[in-house]
């Protein structure tokens, strides 16, 4: 008895997995083709990442509004800032619910396109599960750049701005030195 139910066990694992699988997203690498991906901003407006790829270079972060992702949201909005002229777009997607979103979108100042996505199906679409990912898709809708991870030092955003620079063949601009220089001191509490 033992046994059958054991391999009733293994057996039904196995489906599951089996028929799992071809919902997995395929993990996205530098020179693939941008996913289809289309998400309603929060203003009910659709961001249509094909749509916006034909214009020019996009990237796409899928980020929150936890501690060290906010620290690293001043240097994604400069390089938005900075090569927005050149027609890059920034869409970041946030796993916020709507009504803690709003109070941020408010302090932040955000100046740039943003959807809410709380289910994080869009890190499905994108083939990741990192918080933040971070998706540079050039101009026709070829990824050109990846970064994953958190780095409130400014690094990842100065790194995809370079690369961002070098798609629009225009000249870099230091985004970390440039949000580094306008930072208050932070003095530790005694």
């Amino acid at each position: 008895m033992k046994k059958i139910i054991v391999s009733l066990a293994l057996t039904l694992a196995v489906a599951i997995t089996a028929t799992a699988e071809p919902n997995k997203a395929k993990t996205l690498k530098i020179g693939d083709a941008a996913p289809e991906f289309k998400i309603k901003d929060t203003n009910g407006k659709e961001i249509d990442l094909s749509k916006l790829t034909v214009k020019g270079p996009v990237l796409v972060r899928l980020t929150c509004g936890c501690l060290g992702c906010d620290r690293e949201l001043p240097y994604f909005q400069a390089l938005h800032d900075a090569y927005k002229k050149e027609g890059i777009k920034l869409v970041a997607v946030f796993a916020e619910p709507d009504e803690k979103f709003a109070k941020y979108v408010k302090t932040k100042k955000l100046n740039m396109q943003y959807a809410l996505d709380p289910k994080k199906s869009s890190w499905q679409v994108f083939g990741t599960k990192t918080m933040p990912s971070n998706f540079l898709i050039e101009k026709g809708g070829k990824v050109a750049a990846i970064s994953k991870g958190c780095d409130p030092s400014g690094l990842i955003a100065r790194n995809l701005g370079d690369k961002a620079a070098k798609l629009v063949k225009t000249a870099k601009v230091d985004i970390k030195a440039q949000v580094d220089k306008n930072k208050k001191p932070v003095t530790p509490k005694k």
